[in-house]
């Protein structure tokens, strides 16, 4: 198809930013005045002046790829969406959408609600963002914003992602594991043998650069030149603070009585501190006596949900906003008004520990990109103030100079199942910018074959297939197959959801009453059916924001929590998965549920070898503990706590606790798990016990585990119908 678009010194035809046009190209209606006012901001930002350069690869760049390298806030974000919009108007695509990724969901739905604002279009219509639980698009849609982890799912499904005209990966310098899969799924294919020619656009940060211009063989590169405003001189502290929250709230409250303008941003390690820095700042600040209205003190993490758009609202009678977050605001999330700074040179990160199946909070310095991502939030004419709370030395001894790949920190049993999807049955046949560990490959590996994933070949099983459809973790979308099998669905939904959901609690109680509150909504079997019952609780309430906040409750987790238990029931009708009827609490659903719950996360059950709470892990010799919020530990003392546990989540940071934590019998491990996966256990007297059961129930032919395990399988492959 021939392309309209003109040499890069011209406008191209039917663009929207020439003045003089006063009908809007995308919907047919005439330009607000507001278009207008934003299209002046629009054309002061870094980027504009890259504008035809970046048109010019995109039409003509060989291979359909383009690098975009530029600094954070210089627009790349808004305005490269727009002008690939305006390249897919240009060609006269019919089908042909701008799908643009972001590596966390809110910047994808707060990037939509912008970009709608500046082409002066409805969001939902011409712009549009897909979210978990959220697809806010239609059939008009041109831009689509969306959570690069959803386009890899979509991609590797059986609905695919539709057809897009460019391609956008934006922020690829965050190195989520889905933007690094993307792009290796990407690089080995043609885009010259997909249907309408398509086009890739990889955006990222100058410190990134080399090495993707080295991945996707020397593209064509747009520079985007640097914001004219002057650059703030970092301040350091001699010292690292003791403690880091109380130091930041210092620094705010004295930037706060010197009335320095513009807004604040604070990095903090973890969304913890971000809330104790919050509630500190609050008290402060109302004891301070500033001219004008008060300082508006704002979170920003992804526990926040839609509230997090505040960030971006324009504050009443120009009221100072002091904005608290952490990692999630290092590249996403400019904020033009931001003029300081002030940096802990910290992040928290879960790092996952592939040799004993454990995760490990790592409090670690942030890599030297991540510094000057910070600092350059403050760049301006004049040059705002930029305060790091760390000696100069911190970051050239302790720092990388990159981000670390989240591919090599993180659970690779999804990504395996994705890959197997697309085909790729060896994963050292994907090109990944950072290869994983061989041991956490292999561990991946193993683990997909216990949940019966995998066939003979290697290749995905029937129910492999299933379990690559659902947006979970291969264990716990196995539970809720299973729960068909076992007449649970309903519970297992909810607590799919509510184990997918943000952290439910917001903080430890405050007080007896909202404690007792609290202990109202355990239930005795354990903490698995305690957030079944925390749920039902918050539906029966009306989902009250107020009924939340008096138990120290998550309100826009538990909403998050309620969109995604929608989805997953609707997930498993297209797949003609059978429902049944909400039983909770009786001793049978009771039963059930342990069933379906050992059926997936069988992996993860530990023993109390020796009555006092310390809980040996039977996939390695590990030694655990129940957390300080489990059930169990309120409730019982300690002779009596359950011999055998199944837990959700085992993490290594701070005292080896266990977490999500429920009784189990060791007699439904032996009837649900693989034979081979008992058989591979490492010696212990744990290992001897169930063997010792397997071979009592061996005697009975109507029990044989063998004929349990095979028939399940056969049940869930039959069962499952893709649509």
């Amino acid at each position: 198809m021939a392309s309209r678009l003109s040499r890069p010194a011209e406008q191209p035809r039917g663009s929207p930013e020439e003045s003089e046009l006063a009908v809007n190209p995308f919907d047919g209606l005439p330009f607000s005045s507001r278009y207008y006012e934003l299209l002046e901001r629009r054309r002061a930002l870094p980027i504009w002046a890259a504008r035809f350069v970046f048109l010019e690869q995109l039409e003509s760049g060989p291979g359909g790829v383009v690098l975009v390298s530029g600094e954070p806030g210089s627009g790349k974000s808004t305005q490269i969406p727009q002008w690939c919009a305006e390249f897919v108007l240009a060609r006269g695509l019919q089908k042909g959408r701008v799908t643009i990724t972001q590596p966390y969901p809110l910047a994808a739905l707060s990037l939509a609600l912008r970009v709608a604002d500046e082409m002066d279009l409805t969001l939902g219509q011409e712009v549009g963002y897909s979210i978990p639980q959220e697809d806010c698009t239609g059939p008009d849609t041109v831009l689509r914003f969306c959570w690069d982890r959803l386009l890899l799912q979509e991609m590797t499904s059986t609905r695919g992602p539709g057809a897009w005209g460019v391609l956008v990966l934006d922020e690829a310098q965050e190195r989520s594991v889905a933007s690094d899969l993307l792009q290796g799924l990407l690089r080995d294919t043609s885009l010259g043998d997909l249907p309408g020619d398509p086009r890739v656009v990889v955006v990222t940060d100058p410190a990134f650069e080399p090495k993707l211009h080295a991945f996707w063989g020397s593209p064509p590169i747009v520079h985007v030149p640097r914001n004219p405003g002057g650059d703030p001189s970092p301040d350091y502290r001699d010292s690292v603070p003791p403690d880091r929250v109380e130091a930041a709230c210092q620094a705010v409250l004295d930037l706060c009585r010197q009335e320095a303008p513009g807004d604040v941003l604070v990095y903090l390690p973890s969304e913890e501190e971000i809330s104790l820095c919050c509630e500190a700042l609050s008290r402060e600040i109302r004891l301070l006596t500033l001219p004008g209205p008060p300082p508006r003190v704002l979170p920003l993490h992804p526990g926040l949900g839609h509230a997090v758009l505040a960030v971006y609202e324009d504050s009443d009678l120009g009221a100072r906003k002091i904005v608290v977050t952490h990692w999630l605001a290092d590249f996403a999330f400019s904020l033009p008004s931001v003029r300081h700074v002030i940096d802990s040179g910290l992040e928290l990160r879960s790092v996952y520990k592939p040799q004993i199946r454990a995760e490990s909070q790592m409090l670690r310095p942030i890599s030297r990109c991540q510094a000057e991502a910070r600092r350059q939030r403050a760049r301006g004419s004049p040059p705002g103030s930029c305060l790091r709370l760390y000696p100069k030395s911190f970051l050239e001894l302790d720092a990388a100079p990159l981000p670390q790949p989240r591919v090599c920190e993180e659970n690779l049993s999804s990504l395996l199942l994705l890959l197997k999807r697309k085909q790729i049955a060896e994963p050292a046949d994907c090109h990944f910018l950072d290869r994983p560990s061989p041991e956490a490959l292999m561990q991946a590996l193993e683990d997909l074959d216990y949940l019966a994933a995998l066939d003979d070949d290697g290749d995905l099983s029937d129910l492999g297939i299933i379990l690559s459809e659902f947006p979970l973790p291969p264990e716990l979308a196995k539970a809720l197959l299973a729960s068909c099998e076992f007449s649970c669905v309903d519970e297992m939904l909810t607590l799919a959801a509510m184990l997918m959901a943000a952290p439910g609690y917001t903080h430890p109680p405050r007080c007896a009453e909202e404690a007792a509150l609290r202990r109202a909504l355990e239930h005795t079997d354990g903490d698995h059916c305690s957030l079944i019952q925390v749920y039902e609780a918050f539906v029966q309430s009306g989902a009250d924001k107020t009924w939340c906040q008096a138990r120290g409750l998550n309100w826009a987790a538990l909403c998050q929590a309620q969109k995604l238990r929608e989805e997953l029931q609707e997930l498993m009708q297209r797949i003609e998965l059978p429902l049944s009827q909400p039983a909770f609490g009786s001793e049978q659903n009771r039963r059930d549920l342990q069933k379906a719950l050992v059926s997936g996360y069988f992996l993860k059950v530990a023993r109390d070898t020796d009555g006092t709470g310390n809980y040996l892990l039977l996939t390695h010799k590990h030694v655990a503990q129940l957390s300080p919020h489990c059930c169990y530990r309120g409730r019982r003392p300690p002779a009596t706590l359950p011999p055998w546990v199944l837990y959700h989540n085992f993490s290594i940071s701070r005292d080896n606790c266990l977490s999500i934590v429920s009784e189990i019998q060791p007699q439904m491990l032996v009837e649900l798990a693989p034979s081979y996966f008992l058989s591979n256990l490492p010696p212990s007297e744990s290992r001897d016990l169930l063997n010792q059961l397997r071979e009592e129930s061996a005697d009975s032919p109507e029990d044989s585990p063998e004929e349990n395990e095979s028939s399940s399988t056969q049940e869930f492959g039959a069962a499952c119908v893709l649509q």
